[in-house]
């Protein structure tokens, strides 16, 4: 195994210092290298150019089962056990996808405003609509959460807090922010989903304190508020 590592890594270490490292002796591995190559070997060759060619077909998400699958209806059958084998001398393993996690809640009683801005993502001039969300940011340390401002002429972030809870004062700062740094008159419109956060009367007073207008999507309707769709498309 070892010997199979530095022959895989010449291009990427001087094979003197991957052998002082892994304690063997260059002779050893030279030798090893003249051996003739087992027929075994030359199968699992050609099995993990298979599998390569698998795994970057499926964009990197196959894992060796679907991979194993997948060479069975190839006419090539071999055990899980190998192929995990060469998709580790490969160095290959699927990306794994993100787990959906819950930012919007809109089981509440609170009140909520009505849709005006109805999907009309764009403004005639700075600081007259403004456009909220949350996402989710995963770490090594766990879950963060995004709160951010846009506003819809620049389609630039006026404002955004990240905190480690999903409550009203992550929503409360993100909006207290863009204000500091925009400064906008009363009558701006402020569109968001429906979630508790910005149902919440805390928010929904701070609102009011700075004369906005509140706008909210339709319920369940996650296109009604697309902050991160529109920063996409700019």
């Amino acid at each position: 195994m070892k010997y199979r590592f530095i022959r895989e890594h010449t291009g990427t270490f001087r094979v003197e210092t991957m052998c002082r490292v892994l304690k063997v002796s260059r002779t050893g591995y030279y030798r090893w290298l003249k051996r003739p190559v087992s027929q075994r070997r030359s199968q699992d060759e050609i099995i993990k150019e298979k599998i390569l060619n698998i795994y970057n077909k499926s964009r990197k998400t196959y894992g060796s089962p679907r991979i194993q699958k997948q060479l069975g209806r190839e006419g090539i059958h071999c055990s899980k056990k190998r192929v995990e084998r060469l998709m580790r001398e490969a160095g290959v393993q699927a990306i794994q996808k993100r787990k959906f996690k819950v930012t919007t809640d809109s089981r509440h009683n609170l009140p909520v405003a009505e849709n005006i801005l109805n999907r009309e993502f764009t403004a005639s001039s700075p600081n007259k609509r403004w456009v909220t969300d949350i996402t989710y940011i995963p770490t090594e340390e766990g879950w963060l959460y995004l709160a951010a401002v846009m506003d819809l002429y620049s389609k630039r972030i006026a404002g955004y807090s990240i905190q480690k809870y999903l409550t009203r004062e992550l929503v409360i700062e993100a909006l207290q922010k863009a204000v500091t740094n925009r400064r906008p008159g009363r009558g701006l419109v402020i569109h968001s989903d429906r979630g508790s956060q910005y149902a919440s009367s805390d928010y929904q007073q701070l609102l009011r304190q700075y004369g906005f207008i509140c706008s909210m999507s339709r319920k369940g309707d996650c296109w009604d508020n697309s902050l991160w769709k529109v920063s996409s498309k700019h």
